[in-house]
């Protein structure tokens, strides 16, 4: 399995959420609202999920083993290190 596209879209506002991620998979499947988090470790991704009845957060969809949740991780953080730079220089250009 590849990830064969990254969408980030950055939150502005404050707070430890800092952008939402759709993926796509093969170029055949895409997982949408994946955040990223600003932890006390540094950044996460958290993958999509619902509130449950009993008010617990149930994940919708997630990787089954850690390899492929680090692997998803990986690629999501780098991207979004990648838009922020982008982003910063796109900013000091306007200046």
């Amino acid at each position: 399995m590849q990830i064969t596209d990254v969408r980030v879209r950055r939150i502005e506002k404050e707070g430890k959420m800092k952008a939402i991620v759709s993926i796509t998979l093969d170029n055949e499947f895409v997982v949408h609202d994946i955040k990223v988090i600003e932890g006390e470790k540094g950044l996460f991704i958290a993958m999509p999920s619902r509130k449950a009845a009993d008010g617990e957060y149930r994940d919708i969809a997630h990787p089954i083993n850690s390899g492929t949740r680090d692997m998803i991780q990986r690629v999501i953080l780098s991207k979004y290190e990648t838009s922020a730079m982008e982003m910063a220089a796109e900013e000091a250009a306007m200046a």
